[in-house]
């Protein structure tokens, strides 16, 4: 029988006690927490692209002061994941360490959902951009509807992480925790699928109404937005990005109903596909069509306009100083000015 065997007919202390104890000398790397060694250069790869990922997100937020839901969403998915593939790198020291398992698994799976909570709040922007005619449901329901969902996915995969996490420090089963976590990744996965359809929906019914009304389908405001490169390119990478995290949840899910110790979360190549890849490609196309960027055309073009009416405001409020100037009533029934009226004209 193999060692391993075993070493799982013990009861959770036992186990943890036995894990406390080991080294990578003293005992076989298929006992630690991974049953394999983590990936120091793979690991150490993902840790420097999600601490770019979040710099840029950091520094993007200063330069264009929009999207800042989406932008402190993202920074806080990229923080947990740094802190993932900070646990990751600390058991490619030591497999059998507790800490660096618990810090990792917890941390880089709730993370996404901070990712996916910036990317639902920028769809209500894209439906206003193309005329909320277009949409089944009013723009500002999108983000009342999935923002909660993602909230209730959000709490039950922190609450599972942190009772698997007591658990296990308290030599405990975390199977009840294991549990909760999934049943919060399964509801993620719901929300992200329902996302996806309504995006799809959205996007038939305007293409359908183009094709009977030509541009008169599409809001006159934003045309110069819907024309731009970039917002077009944001489109596809915002798109990009929601399949990524689609596609990792429902390899988390999958991996997590196994338990702690099934086939799937002792495969490396596994969980660098379908988990490290599959968000870094997330965040980082994110950075480089970001929203704030990408809507720039609309925001240059409403700032224009907000101009040309201040502008309009100026001269009719020139306009009418000279005619309260020139007009013979300015003080009762004589035409000198009011001590108040001369403190305004003086700038005093």
């Amino acid at each position: 029988m193999h060692a391993l065997d075993i070493l799982y007919r013990r009861d959770d202390k036992q186990l943890a006690a036995y894990r406390a104890a080991c080294t990578l000398k003293t005992c076989p790397i298929k006992e630690s927490y991974y049953a394999y060694r983590p990936s120091l250069s793979t690991n150490a790869a993902f840790l420097a692209l999600f601490s770019f990922s979040l710099c840029c997100f950091i520094l993007q937020a200063a330069l264009s002061r929009r999207f800042v839901g989406c932008t402190i969403a993202m920074v806080s998915g990229c923080i947990l994941e740094v802190l993932g593939y900070t646990g990751r790198i600390m058991s490619w020291y030591n497999p059998f360490n507790q800490n660096g398992f618990l810090m990792q698994i917890v941390c880089l799976t709730i993370a996404p959902a901070f990712l996916a909570a910036g990317i639902y709040l920028t769809l209500s922007r894209i439906v206003i951009t193309f005329g909320p005619e277009n949409s089944h449901i009013k723009p500002l329901s999108y983000p009342r509807i999935f923002i909660p969902c993602d909230v209730i996915s959000l709490l039950l995969q922190a609450i599972g992480g942190g009772m698997a996490s007591v658990a296990s420090h308290q030599d405990k089963s975390p199977n009840t925790g294991d549990h909760i976590m999934v049943a919060g990744l399964a509801f993620q996965v719901v929300t992200l699928l329902m996302f996806q359809l309504l995006c799809l929906d959205f996007m038939i019914k305007t293409l359908r109404r183009m094709r009977t009304m030509g541009e008169a389908a599409l809001d006159p405001k934003h045309a110069l937005l819907r024309g731009s490169t970039k917002f077009r390119a944001f489109l596809v990478a915002l798109g990009l990005a929601t399949f990524c995290i689609f596609i990792r949840s429902i390899y988390r899910v999958a991996e997590l109903s196994e338990g702690w110790t099934g086939a799937l979360i002792e495969n490396q190549h596994l969980f660098i596909g379908f988990e490290g890849a599959m968000v870094v490609v997330a965040v980082l196309v994110l950075n480089i069509f970001h929203p704030g960027y990408c809507f720039r055309e609309g925001y240059v073009q409403k700032k224009y306009k907000n101009l040309f009416r201040k502008k309009g405001r100026r001269r009719r409020r020139s306009a009418d100083v000279r005619d309260e100037k020139a007009s013979p009533v300015r003080d009762g029934s004589s035409g000198a000015a009011t001590p108040v009226q001369e403190v305004a004209e003086n700038g005093i």
